[in-house]
């Protein structure tokens, strides 16, 4: 099969029907009474983990900081502990987590810490205003919990754009019954990156927010005339005395990714917080087995990945097993995790994240042997060989759900456009000021089915905290899947975990402009 082939199966695969009646989002009567994030229910769910008794204290420090990018370059941003990424953090599953934040940030700016993937106690999620306050300027906040899930993991804020700063890093849970058998390991974060280059990421939303409708008159067909490159550097948003906008990107596309590929402009693209000009190095010996954790951290990027010279075998996604599958390429939206087994070869090779139809890419090196490093712009023949993305994965028998009726399902429309910058769910973008209003309504033990169409033009990382859900009825477990314009993905999962939880997109601006919506259990 030729690639364009397999590109075409990978996109039809996305699209997974599922089954059984639709039931009303929220329904027409008054809201019933919801579990609280602080509910006794909750205590009692987090006691029935299992747990080792372990405690792993840390501190994280957001604050301003000035960060090498590597090339000489450097960019003033927010970071944990003044790195980007931060400092990983690294547990035995069944060990509790004690995270203490300072938040050190400026301007009596508010953050939190969201713990991506894991399923934790609701009151410990780090989303303001569902789950907690958020945490003022000069407070300390300590996240407490239990993480029994081995799998790889990150952590992030979840308070306005931030995650498209530097504050995230990677989180992983060890699996103290290692099943797979390799020699090291290697996480690999993705990042795609503006922050003190170009502008902050407020001032991206600032200009997105306005749409497309307010472009002087002009309409889709008059992109391609226009300005692509960033033009003016200054630290205002808005369109440019040339008539083409600071930040919106315009004109990247993406047949694996059914279209448009993205809003946003980034003048670089990092792994492991180092640009492709001054790379991250790996270094190992030939013929050892290496396991890859791979995160995309970015705010606006799928990330295609491959390695130059070597396959790679599909483990886990989202922290989950899965039937291993050898690729050559991965497609990783924003969000998602894959944990991939390399047998090194002997040599210096590339390890690209091509930023999915943005004509730019990210670089490390793996070095075994001798050997000159490639140039910044290299991309291996594998990134065009066989590409795989979650619908093409099946889950580890030991995680796949086990058969039974679904008790109910929801429709979650994905909603809204580049035009008004109008992105929501169900036609209503989230409202902050009313956290619970028009929740998706589940009950404890009830296997729930969501149904994500996707109404708009562009794909969205659909992300659901505080759960996994089976893609279809026997692929991978996720919490983060990819969902093209005009397709539906049926996703499934068992609602045990009491409390309020967000599904939003996770575009950063996507979400913050209103794609969103609150998942909550029935008291």
């Amino acid at each position: 099969m030729n690639s364009i082939n397999r590109r075409s199966a990978l996109l039809a695969g996305l699209a997974v029907a599922g089954t059984g009646a639709l039931a009303a989002c929220g329904g027409s009567g008054s809201t019933p009474a919801l579990v609280s994030p602080d509910s006794k229910v909750v205590a009692t769910t987090e006691r029935k983990r299992k747990g080792s008794g372990k405690v792993r204290e840390v501190t994280l420090t957001a604050a301003p900081a000035v960060l090498d990018l590597g090339g000489k370059v450097t960019a003033k941003s927010w970071a944990y502990g003044g790195r980007t990424p931060g400092k990983e953090i690294r547990l035995a599953a069944g060990d509790t987590l004690a995270a203490e934040l300072s938040n050190q940030l400026p301007d009596r700016t508010t953050t939190s810490v969201h713990w991506h993937g894991i399923a934790l106690r609701a009151d410990m999620d780090g989303v303001p205003p569902a789950t907690q306050n958020a945490v003022r300027a000069g407070r300390n906040f300590t996240y407490r919990f239990l993480a029994d899930t081995p799998g790889t993991y990150f952590f992030h804020s979840h308070v306005g754009v931030q995650l498209d700063r530097g504050l995230h890093a990677p989180l992983i849970v060890e699996d103290p019954r290692e099943p797979l058998s390799y020699d090291d390991e290697w996480v690999v974060v993705l990042d795609d990156w503006l922050d003190g280059v170009t502008g902050t990421p407020d001032q991206v939303l600032a200009e997105l927010s306005h749409g497309m409708g307010d472009m002087g008159g002009m309409d889709m067909g008059d992109m391609d005339g226009m300005d692509m490159s960033g033009g003016d550097t200054g630290k205002g948003g808005g369109k440019t005395s040339s008539g083409s906008m600071k930040f919106m990107l315009m004109g990247a596309r993406s047949s694996l990714l059914g279209g448009d590929a993205g809003d946003v402009k980034y003048p670089y693209h990092l792994v492991n917080g180092r640009m492709p000009s001054d790379p991250d190095v790996y270094t190992g010996q030939p013929g050892k087995r290496v396991r890859l954790r791979i995160v995309n951290a970015g705010g606006d990027t799928a990330y295609r990945v491959a390695l130059g010279g070597h396959k790679l075998t599909i483990t886990h996604t989202d922290g989950f097993p899965v039937a291993h599958q050898q690729v050559d390429a991965l497609l990783v939206g924003m969000g998602e995790r894959y944990d991939v087994l390399v047998t090194l070869a002997d040599g210096v090779f590339p390890l690209v994240a091509l930023a999915e139809g943005k004509d730019a890419s990210g670089l490390a090196l793996v070095r075994t042997g001798s050997g000159a490093a490639p140039r910044a712009t290299v991309r291996p023949k594998e990134l065009d060989g066989m590409i795989m993305n979650a619908a093409g994965l099946k889950a580890a028998d030991d995680v796949r759900l086990d058969t039974r009726r679904t008790d109910r399902v929801h429709r979650i429309e994905l909603t809204g456009g580049m035009a008004g910058y109008d992105w929501g769910i169900n036609g209503r973008r989230y409202d902050m000021k009313h956290p619970t209003a028009d929740p998706v309504l589940v009950e404890q033990g009830q296997r729930v089915r969501l149904d994500f169409v996707n109404k708009t033009d562009m794909w969205h990382p659909m992300h659901l905290h505080g759960h996994t859900y089976q893609l279809g009825t026997g692929g991978p477990r996720k919490d983060t899947t990819i969902v093209l314009p005009g397709r539906t993905v049926s996703v499934y999962f068992d609602a045990d975990n009491p409390g309020q939880w967000m599904l939003h997109c996770h575009n950063a601006y996507h979400g913050e402009a209103g794609m969103m919506a609150l998942l909550a259990y029935e008291a």
